[in-house]
C-alpha cells in the first residue's frame, strides 16, 4: 500500500481528519467518500494509480475521525466544507475533484455553483437521488421530528473481525484483506466489541424534499469536463427509478443518461464486474479511466 499521511485540518470551525497521499508538488486530486464511509476508502484506488498524484481525501463531517455535529447534517454544509478544503490546500487554484456516491453528488454540485474553480470533475456512482414531489414535505418534516425523540445507534460488532465480516456480507467482491483494512478505519474497538466511528445521527431521515429541477439547474451550470463512472452491477438504478416510468434499453442506464444530458459534454463509462463500491471491486479499471482524464495537457 502507498503510505498515507494523516492530519487534522480546521474547516469552518470543525476539526476534520484528512488523509493525503503523494508529493504535494504533484498534480492534486481532491476525493470525497460516500455515506458511512471514510477517506481511507480510496486507498485501493490510489494504489492502482500508475503515475504520481497528490491525493487529498477528508473524512466528511461526522464520519471517521472528523468532528461530529450535534445539530445534524445538511447537504450544503458538505459543499461549504469542500470549498474550505480546497481553499486550504489549493488557494486561488482551479482544482480536480472526484467523489463517490454522496461525495459524487457533492463534487457535482460544487462544480455547478463554482464553475470557474473546478478544472475537471469525476463522479463515481453519484448521479443524484430519487426525485421527490413537494407534496411529501409535511410527511418528511413530521417523520424527521418524530425521529429526533429517539437518537439512532449503531450496532456493536464482535471486534474488528466482525466489522470485516459485515463488510464482506454487504459486498461479496471485497477481499478479506480489503475488508480488514477498511474495518480498521471505519470502526474502533470498545469494551464490548467494536462500533463504527461515524456519528449515528447520519441515520436520521431528511426533512428536505429533493427537488430535481434545482439539481439539474446547478448541473447545467458546470463548465468543467465531467466524467460519470457507473458500476455494471450497481444497486442504485432501481432506487433512482423509484416513482418513474423507466424504460430500459440494452444496459439499463437510461435514467443515468437522462440526468447526465443536463451536463454539457459529460461522458459516461461503465465498469464491468463491479457493484456500487466500484473503487473497491475494480480499482485498476477505475484508475485507468481516471488518470487520463485528470492528466494535465
Amino acid at each position: 500500500m502507498k503510505p498515507a499521511h494523516s492530519t487534522f485540518v480546521e474547516l469552518r470551525g470543525m476539526r476534520h481528519h484528512v488523509l493525503t497521499w503523494g508529493d504535494p508538488s504533484a498534480p492534486t486530486i481532491f476525493m470525497l467518500h460516500g455515506w458511512m464511509d471514510v477517506g481511507a476508502s480510496f486507498q485501493f484506488l490510489v494504489d492502482a494509480f500508475t503515475r504520481d498524484w497528490h491525493v487529498v481525501a477528508p473524512d466528511l463531517r461526522g464520519f471517521g475521525g472528523s468532528q461530529w455535529q450535534p445539530q445534524g447534517y445538511w447537504f450544503y454544509d458538505y459543499i461549504a466544507d469542500l470549498e474550505a478544503l480546497v481553499d486550504h490546500y489549493a488557494p486561488g487554484e482551479s482544482v480536480d475533484l472526484l467523489g463517490h456516491s454522496l461525495g459524487g453528488n457533492i463534487v457535482m454540485q460544487y462544480a455547478g455553483v463554482r464553475p470557474t474553480r473546478v478544472r475537471r470533475v469525476v463522479s463515481l456512482e453519484g448521479f443524484g437521488i430519487p426525485a421527490e414531489s413537494s407534496d411529501l414535505a409535511p410527511t418528511k418534516v413530521a417523520k424527521w421530528l418524530d425521529a429526533l425523540h429517539t437518537m439512532p445507534e449503531f450496532q456493536t460488532y464482535t471486534g474488528l473481525p466482525g466489522v470485516a465480516d459485515r463488510l464482506q456480507k454487504n459486498n461479496s467482491r471485497l477481499k478479506r484483506e480489503q475488508a480488514e483494512f477498511l474495518a480498521s478505519h471505519w470502526a474502533e474497538t470498545t469494551s464490548d466489541g467494536a462500533r463504527l466511528t461515524s456519528d449515528p445521527r447520519h441515520k436520521l431521515p431528511f426533512p428536505i424534499v429533493y427537488r430535481m429541477d434545482e439539481v439539474t439547474a446547478i448541473w447545467r451550470n458546470i463548465q468543467a469536463p465531467t466524467l460519470w463512472v457507473a458500476a455494471a452491477q450497481t444497486t442504485i438504478l432501481r432506487w433512482l427509478e423509484r416513482g418513474t416510468q423507466a424504460r430500459h434499453h440494452a444496459d439499463g442506464f437510461d435514467i443515468v443518461r437522462q440526468r447526465m444530458a443536463n451536463i454539457k459534454g459529460a461522458r459516461l463509462e461503465i465498469v464491468a464486474d463491479a457493484g456500487h463500491m466500484l473503487h473497491h471491486d475494480q480499482p485498476a479499471a477505475v484508475a485507468r479511466l481516471i488518470e487520463p482524464f485528470f492528466t494535465p495537457a
